[in-house]
C-alpha cells in the first residue's frame, strides 16, 4: 500500500513561489510515475506536471516555464517548485502515484492508483 501526504500549501501573492512536498511510503518497486494534479472549485481535475524513475518529465502547457516537478529518490519526497505563481493555479493540489513508467495520456487521472489528500494554494492578486 503506497500512501502519499503533502505539505507546502497556503496562500500566496501573484508572481510569488512556493514549494508543495510529497512525502511517499510503502512502494518497493522499481519503477514509479508520481505526478501533481489541482483541481479548482467547479471543475475537475487537471493534470499539472509528473516525472517517472528515470527523471522525465511532462508539464501541463500553462505552467511550463513556471513550474518544475522534481523528486529526491533516496528520501522518496517529490516537490513541485512553483514560480511566478497566478490567480488561475489557485486550487487544491494532490500528489498522485502509479507502478510503472507514465502513460502517453498522462493527464487522466484514472491511470493513478494512489492519491494524498491533497493541499490547498491560494493566490491573490
Amino acid at each position: 500500500q503506497v500512501q502519499l501526504v503533502e505539505s507546502g500549501g497556503g496562500s500566496v501573492q501573484a508572481g510569488g513561489s512556493l514549494r508543495l512536498s510529497c512525502a511517499a511510503s510503502g512502494y518497493r518497486g522499481n519503477r514509479l510515475c508520481m505526478a501533481w494534479f489541482r483541481q479548482a472549485p467547479g471543475k475537475g481535475r487537471e493534470g499539472v506536471a509528473t516525472i517517472d524513475s528515470f527523471g522525465r518529465t511532462n508539464y501541463e502547457e500553462s505552467v511550463k516555464g513556471r513550474f518544475t516537478i522534481s523528486q529526491n529518490s533516496a528520501k522518496n519526497i517529490l516537490y513541485l517548485e512553483m514560480n511566478n505563481v497566478k490567480p488561475e493555479d489557485t486550487a487544491l493540489y494532490f500528489c498522485a502515484a502509479d507502478p510503472g513508467s507514465c502513460a502517453a495520456d498522462w493527464s487522466d487521472d484514472r491511470f493513478f492508483d494512489y492519491w494524498g489528500q491533497g493541499t490547498q494554494v491560494t493566490v491573490s492578486s
